[in-house]
C-alpha cells in the first residue's frame, strides 16, 4: 500500500485556526449578529446595547478584526464595524467541502 504524503502550509493553517477561534466564542456571535443586524455600527452603541463592558466588547472585536471578519471604518473619534461577508461565505464553503469530505471518507 502506498503512503501518501501530507503538507501542510503552516501560514494558511495558522490562520484558519485563528478564524475558527474567532467565530467560536458565544459572546463574537453575538456581537456579528448585532453588527449585521445594522449593517455598520460603533463600538458604543455594541456595547451599551448588548451589555457588554466597553473594554471586553473591543477585545472580542480585536480577535474578529484580526481574524478579518470584520472592517472598520473611522470617523473622527467613532470606529465603525462592518462584517466582511466575502471573508465569511468562504469560510462556510471551505467548513462545508471539509465537512462533506470527511462525511464521504468515513
Amino acid at each position: 500500500m502506498k503512503k501518501t504524503k501530507v503538507t501542510f502550509d503552516n501560514d494558511k493553517l495558522e490562520y484558519s485556526s485563528e478564524l475558527l477561534r474567532a467565530l467560536a466564542h458565544p459572546l463574537r456571535l453575538k456581537i456579528l449578529e448585532f453588527i449585521d443586524k445594522h449593517q455598520e455600527i460603533n463600538v458604543n452603541k455594541i456595547y451599551n446595547t448588548l451589555n457588554i463592558e466597553q473594554s471586553i466588547t473591543s477585545q472580542h472585536l480585536k480577535v474578529l478584526r484580526m481574524a478579518g471578519i470584520v472592517d472598520t471604518d473611522r470617523d473622527g473619534k467613532f470606529v465603525h464595524y462592518s462584517i466582511d461577508y466575502a471573508r465569511l461565505i468562504k469560510t462556510v464553503k471551505a467548513l462545508t467541502n471539509f465537512y462533506n469530505a470527511e462525511k464521504v471518507a468515513s
